[in-house]
């Protein structure tokens, strides 16, 4: 990789790079070893540049937002990331009717829905990651989901052009999307809101942080919920079932407030997390005949 040429090509887009960045800074789980470079992407035009430019040049990229359902090897990740964050995060308003950039986090959308009087995404409010990336794997929370809102989104096909695809055409299921596992990178997404009342709006997005607070480890950092549900009962309750809440690998462990969280206690790491991982996934099957799967991205 020629760090000077990818470096003059960033200046000329406006977009920040940084050489060997840690990838702990930039995940919620607060492990993981260096990238080669990070490269602040400021508009859907610099990124669908960028990822020409790698794809020419056999480059290794890959796409990061808030980072909050991603683990990071401990090696690091030998190419580029394309951060996706504060320098591309605008959201706009007209009527009922929201478009954000793919780098907003999603809790700033809600927040702006609420100042407006928009309801719909209240369930949503303190899911920590960004819009681009709730698409991605159709996140969701107390019976909603990023299908129940969207209309429509802007992405990068396989051939960097940029194109706009209507939510019908989406694949939208559970924890999962048109784009999901391919090259596609989302770079805006238009949600359609109903109105209501700013005060009852507010009210019910406090409620669901309160639930969140009360039942969820948040304070220990974590990629939120490790395993996927699996059809026909819930991953928390089976790991319950098999004893397996407290259970660590080095600083890894299945938390005691939510078993359906894996934690760093302060001092994991990756390899501590996927081996406590596995130690799950394998217990559960042995005693249940149920298969986990993780939720998380593995980067590496």
């Amino acid at each position: 990789m020629d760090i000077n040429e990818l470096t003059k090509l960033c200046e000329k887009l406006g977009c920040k790079i940084t050489p060997e960045v840690s990838l702990k800074e930039y995940i919620t789980f607060r492990f993981g070893g260096p990238c080669r470079a990070l490269i602040n992407i400021n508009s859907a035009a610099s990124a669908a540049e960028l990822i020409k430019y790698m794809k020419q040049n056999n480059i290794k990229y890959g796409i990061l937002g808030r980072g909050s359902n991603v683990i990071a090897s401990d090696e690091g990740f030998d190419g580029v990331i394309l951060h996706f964050g504060s320098d591309f995060s605008d959201i706009e308003a007209d009527g009922n009717t929201i478009r954000c950039d793919a780098g907003a986090l999603l809790a700033s959308v809600c927040v702006r829905a609420q100042q407006l009087g928009l309801t719909g995404m209240e369930n949503l409010f303190g899911i920590p990651g960004t819009v681009g990336g709730a698409l991605y794997m159709n996140a969701g929370a107390y019976g909603s989901e990023m299908k129940d809102v969207v209309v429509s989104a802007e992405y990068i096909d396989e051939d960097c052009t940029i194109k706009t695809i209507k939510k019908d055409d989406m694949e939208l299921a559970y924890r999962r999307s048109f784009f999901s596992g391919s090259d596609r990178v989302i770079t805006s997404v238009t949600m359609e809101l109903a109105a209501g009342d700013a005060d009852e709006i507010k009210a019910a997005m406090s409620e669901c942080m309160a639930k969140r607070s009360s039942k969820q480890p948040l304070d220990y950092p974590s990629a939120g919920s490790t395993f996927k549900r699996p059809e026909g009962s819930y991953a928390s309750l089976l790991i319950d079932q098999c004893g397996l809440k407290g259970l660590t690998c080095g600083g890894a462990m299945v938390s005691e407030k939510h078993s359906g969280f894996v934690i760093n206690k302060g001092y994991a790491t990756c390899a501590d997390v996927l081996e406590l991982c596995e130690k799950v996934k394998k217990v559960v099957k042995e005693k249940t005949g149920f298969q986990l799967e993780l939720e998380p991205v593995i980067l590496s």
